[in-house]
């Protein structure tokens, strides 16, 4: 199934290293990450979760909690985890799915067969508290993943969902915003009293309003 953003999240079961859960449970009123990894001990997936698990507080700082899915089973994913702690200086501090029946993966349209038919590719699936899916990534197996651009995301999102403002190539939070096109002057003037720099007329810059 090709899942777009604004979709409803599917909504699945499934046995994790931290026990069953219902997955819209599991999310709550927060943000989600959802991510593929293609297979456990495997040297770039390794590197993945360890840099996730160093990451739980700034998850945790946006209300957001990550979590991991591959198409092995909860046992691997265990003994998997003493590899992670030893190689990476961390313990797990998110749960890995197991999906041995490859279900959460075919519901997520992780498997793409010009990639390989058996494990799945490096998705990555931002998830509102709403359910609605609000991002999505698609990484080769052979490439790790930026988590500073995941969590970049996440902030961009919460901001743009309570102002009327987008954020510019590379923003990074603190950094300047871009006033809504669908805001007259008049309008602007109103939410943004400091004022902003026109570039062009549907080019105005402002300060990021909640810092």
């Amino acid at each position: 199934m090709s899942l777009r953003l604004g979709d409803t999240a599917p909504n699945f079961t499934a046995d994790t290293t931290e026990g069953h859960i219902d997955f819209h449970e599991w999310l709550g009123d927060g943000w989600g990450v959802l991510m593929s990894h293609p297979a456990d001990f495997t040297p770039v997936c390794t590197t993945e979760i360890g840099a996730t698990s160093r990451l739980s507080e700034e998850f945790a700082k946006r209300n957001a909690k990550a979590i991991v899915v591959s198409v092995d089973s909860v046992e691997d994913h265990k003994k998997w985890g003493e590899d992670i702690e030893r190689t990476q200086g961390t313990p797990l501090t998110l749960p890995l799915i197991g999906d041995t029946d490859r279900k959460v993966a075919e519901l997520y349209d992780m498997i793409h067969p010009n990639e390989g038919d058996t494990s799945t590719v490096r998705s990555v699936f931002v998830i509102d508290p709403n359910k609605k899916i609000r991002m999505t990534l698609t990484y080769p197996k052979s490439a790790g993943r930026n988590f500073a651009e995941i969590l970049r995301v996440i902030d961009s999102l919460q901001l743009t969902d309570n102002y009327k403002v987008t954020t510019p190539a590379d923003w990074q939070n603190g950094d300047d915003v871009i006033i809504s096109p669908a805001l007259s002057d008049q309008d602007a003037e109103k939410l943004f009293p400091e004022g902003w720099n026109a570039l062009t007329p549907y080019l105005r810059m402002t300060k990021q309003p909640n810092r």
